[in-house]
């Protein structure tokens, strides 16, 4: 078997890597039997017109021998020649497809400028019609690629490609203001600096120097940067001069026009063809993936996308692996996403009948008992929605104070304060997160930031019988604060036997947009408000011996950026206040979490 490395700039001869031969057994067959391993080349420095005259690069795996093939297009910001990508690619080109790897406008080879999100519908309509019309392909196109490289693919697909006939979005965003720069209005601080600032500021991806302790000065050090007032500024301390789109963020706090223009969840229903999502439980785009799935069966234009869309999701953070945070998930916990990809792409763009429309369409993992199981649908039908309501006579404050948690609704309202300090924020641990961004990120125990007085403890009795969860989780706050703004940080945490803290669930809500994210309104002080805090998604199995518990603070820094409490507008502000937090249980307007309780996996 040859790989044949081509070049169309000037005479650059052909040059051939050879490798060793891999056994056949054990490869799917196509119709009449011939496996699935061809001899391939690559051709670099392919150029793909855009319709605005601007011209991006790309580098294209394709088999050797001459023909028309299925194509796959991978769109990066990355760089297409960044490490692991060949791998990947020459896996699919041996298999039988032409993959078609571009960099995006203003990326590396390619032209045009970066201005993240803003151009990625029509440069992917674009790059979907040019792949299609070449001598490689047979005009049948899919996409693929996690995170940003998934984004890119619902943008595409929004604008309708006549050749696109499937997509495969894995661990990425479909409301880039929603669940990837905010999540409930909370700037998400360490993602967006450490992506847009310190690795995305221009052509190329630079290094993450925060963790080259050696090398780093302490004033750029992460565990001081990420504390600068104003946040606008703060573009000026690494980058060294104006990042313009990080700049940009910020002076949108809301989900105004700014952001409706590019999220993909404004354009569901233009979406013709069917979409495999793939995400985890701790990746920091998880809402994007659980959307994806259910916007699409909801809203997509055509029946087929409606019936044919899929979802996966694992114990991961921002891709498949074994062991996360402080928990390791045994071996099944691993999935093989090339494996994934592949019968999808096979189905839906080879018409191969390997049994993909006959299994469930969600398969998820549930931690607790460390078992996959497939599901009709997402939420499970049948769902039985439970309410676990927050209580304690006495003082809720850290892991030593009486907060209980009960599905017994508390008679008698009880009202449990702290305050929030945003010049001492709790720290953040574990949750979700991503990237090499310097927060710790995944189920990472919850006791060392329990013990604080500014953090609201809620824990039920020790469990007889196993709940299972698996479904959609929200708070249902009761609470009031004596300024003009706050934040509300709720964790759902398994307590184990040991008493580890495990996170299987966090969501926050800046208090001004508790009518919406497109309503931003100040708040009336120390008046009580109804405020719900969307956790996401879960699937966990509280064992017997364990308890379930309810974490509320105010801050999540630098996960996300500290809420000064003073209404001042995101990133403008540089002054703080330390409000005063009152949470309200039980009465006629109790707090309580509702936990999505299904049948024992």
């Amino acid at each position: 078997m040859s790989i044949l490395l081509e070049s169309n700039e000037a005479a650059m001869q052909a040059l051939y890597l050879f490798l060793l031969f891999l056994p056949l057994a054990g490869f799917a067959a196509e119709p009449g039997g011939k496996p699935y391993m061809y001899e391939i080349r690559i051709e670099r420095h392919k150029a793909v017109p855009m319709r605005d005259s601007v011209t991006l690069y790309a580098d294209v795996y394709r088999p050797s021998s001459e023909g028309r093939y299925p194509t796959l297009l991978v769109r990066t910001p990355y760089g297409l020649q960044r490490d692991g990508v060949h791998e990947t690619m020459i896996k699919f080109a041996q298999r039988g497809y032409s993959v078609v790897v571009v960099d995006n406008r203003g990326r590396y080879e390619s032209g045009g400028n970066w201005d993240p999100f803003r151009s990625e519908a029509q440069d992917g309509y674009d790059a979907i019609e040019w792949a299609a019309k070449q001598n490689f392909s047979n005009g049948k196109v899919a996409t693929q690629g996690g995170s940003y490289l998934g984004h890119v693919q619902w943008a595409a697909a929004s604008q309708q490609p006549p050749s696109l006939v499937a997509m495969f979005p894995a661990l990425a965003s479909t409301n880039i203001y929603a669940n990837w720069i905010t999540h409930g209005g909370a700037f998400r601080l360490s993602f967006n600096y450490g992506w847009g600032v310190v690795r995305m500021p221009n052509r190329i991806m630079l290094p993450q120097y925060w963790h080259t302790e050696a090398y780093t000065p302490e004033e750029l050090k992460y565990e001081n940067i990420l504390w600068h007032l104003p946040l606008n500024t703060g573009d000026l301390k690494s980058a060294g001069s104006e990042v313009k789109h990080y700049r940009d963020w910020l002076a949108h706090p809301s989900y105004d026009s700014y952001w409706k223009a590019i999220s993909d969840e404004e354009r569901m229903n233009k979406m013709q063809v069917p979409a495999e999502v793939s995400g985890g439980w701790f990746d920091i785009f998880l809402a994007g993936t659980i959307n994806g799935y259910t916007m699409m069966k909801q809203q997509a234009a055509t029946e087929r996308a409606r019936k044919n869309t899929r979802m996966i999701i694992g114990p991961w953070g921002h891709g498949p692996t074994q062991k996360y945070g402080d928990v390791d998930f045994g071996k099944d916990a691993m999935i093989n996403q090339f494996d994934e990809e592949l019968a999808f792409f096979d189905h839906n763009l080879k018409g191969l009948d390997n049994g993909l429309d006959r299994n469930l369409p969600v398969k998820i993992f549930y931690m607790g008992v460390n078992k996959w199981r497939s599901e009709k649908d997402w939420p499970i039908p049948d769902t039985n929605y439970r309410e676990l309501y927050l209580g304690g006579a006495g003082a809720a404050n850290s892991v030593r104070g009486g907060g209980t948690l009960s599905f017994d609704k508390p008679a008698a309202t009880q009202i449990h304060q702290y305050n929030y300090n945003p010049e001492e924020p709790v720290l953040t641990m574990g949750g979700n997160n991503c990237c090499g961004t310097p927060t710790p990120a995944g189920p990472k125990d919850q006791r060392h930031i329990e013990g604080r007085n500014d953090v609201l403890v809620y824990t039920s009795e020790f469990l007889k019988t196993p709940i299972s969860i698996a479904g959609p989780v929200k708070m249902k706050l009761t609470a009031a604060t004596d300024g003009p703004d706050t934040d509300w940080m709720v964790k759902l945490v398994d307590v184990y036997p040991n008493g580890f803290a495990m996170p299987v669930a966090e969501g926050i809500l800046r208090a001004r947009f508790r009518n919406g994210l497109d309503k931003p309104e100040l708040l009336t002080p120390n008046t009580v408000y109804d405020f719900t805090v969307d956790l996401v998604g879960t699937a966990n199995v509280f064992q017997p011996g364990h308890r379930i518990r309810v974490d509320i603070t105010s801050s999540n820094f630098p996960q996300f950026d500290r809420n000064p409490n003073t209404g001042e507008a995101l990133g403008a502000g540089t002054r703080t206040r330390v409000a005063r937090q009152s949470v309200h249980t039980g009465g006629p307007r109790p707090s309580h979490i509702v936990l999505p309780v299904v049948t024992q996996p």
